[in-house]
């Protein structure tokens, strides 16, 4: 049977050792708490991390607890010295290592990261961590200038400009668009390997030749107007319909052909028209169906009518009865 008052002065003992005489993890002085799994001494407060590592630390006080032989025996045969030399050996330079005073967040960040990440140990298999990349971006609160108020910020450090660089929303949205736009482009590269840089620019980004709100009704032309986001993309020739402006997926596509093929627009003034508020009428006809639009203004009225002309009057290449093809498949999603 142990000896619990044996074995409580043996332990004080281990804890004077000047290898064990500062907790394992914060330096305090005079741990009086040990981890039986891990071996290593430690103050009251690392103790507390201890515990919620509890598939991979257990703790016991070394002045309340009772200790069986075997976990003495196991104490004495590890320590703080052989604690650091299997799980700090590859600690980086820069590292902080949290001290008795410091808050709970780094203590407990460092603890779980020599212990349950066993980051340290020099046989990390899984790619460089995010601090030893070079490169480091993250969302923190930045206090302001003037008012003294914290804003949420995007911060990008720099290993290699030396910079630590942040971002309010409008320099973050044209990043963000940039980015888009280079992801876009080395994907093109490998679509179109024998298109030059030239060619596949006009392909990054649509320019589209016309966009804007009209109203528009539906097939019988009896139905109520409802108002909807236009756009209209010459390369493709679609003119498709969005409930509003910000919205990722279209409501419908018409497809624009050739006047050849039977499609035209013109100018035009409703007689009997149901739900628009709007008075200045589109009307582009098609093989299948005749589409009726309201501008609000007559000046809209002409740039619609002018750019759905000049698409029309484009020759249809092969790959528009593709196009074709699909949108008359779809047809549309939500309006009619």
């Amino acid at each position: 049977m142990a000896n619990k008052d044996r074995n409580k002065t043996i332990l004080l003992e281990l804890g004077k050792l000047p290898e064990n005489n500062q907790c394992a993890d914060c330096s305090a002085p005079d741990p009086d708490w040990a981890s039986y799994k891990l071996g290593v001494f430690v103050c009251l407060n690392c103790s507390g991390v201890h515990r919620n590592l509890s598939n991979i630390s257990r703790v016991k006080s070394i002045q309340l607890d009772f200790w069986d032989d075997e976990l003495v025996k196991f104490m004495k045969t590890n320590g703080n010295a052989t604690g650091r030399a299997i799980y700090e050996k590859a600690v980086p330079a820069f590292y902080y290592r949290p001290q008795q005073e410091d808050c709970a967040v780094l203590r407990e960040q460092w603890i779980r990261a020599k212990y349950e990440r066993m980051e340290f140990t020099g046989e990390t298999k899984y790619p460089p961590l995010a601090y030893t990349t070079g490169f480091y971006e993250g969302m923190l609160w930045k206090k302001g200038k003037e008012k003294g108020q914290f804003q949420r910020r995007k911060f990008v450090l720099s290993e290699k400009e030396f910079t630590l660089s942040y971002f309010n929303k409008e320099d973050e949205i044209v990043n963000w668009f940039n980015a888009i736009r280079a992801a876009r482009f080395a994907y093109l590269k490998t679509a179109y390997p024998t298109g030059s840089d030239k060619e596949l620019r006009t392909r990054i980004t649509r320019n589209y030749l016309k966009e804007g709100y009209m109203e528009k009704t539906g097939p019988m032309q009896k139905e109520m107007f409802k108002k909807r986001w236009f756009i209209l993309d010459s390369q493709d020739r679609k003119l498709l319909y969005f409930k509003s402006q910000l919205d990722a997926e279209e409501l419908g596509v018409v497809f624009i052909g050739t006047e050849t093929n039977g499609y035209s627009v013109s100018e035009c003034i409703p007689k009997r028209t149901r739900g628009n508020r709007w008075r200045c009428g589109v009307t582009v006809d098609t093989p299948d169906r005749q589409f009726v639009f309201m501008c609000e203004q007559e000046r809209e009225q002409r740039e619609w009518v002018e750019a759905l002309r000049e698409v029309i009057s484009k020759p249809m290449q092969p790959q528009d009865y593709t196009s074709k093809s699909h949108v008359t498949s779809i047809h549309t999603t939500g309006d009619s």
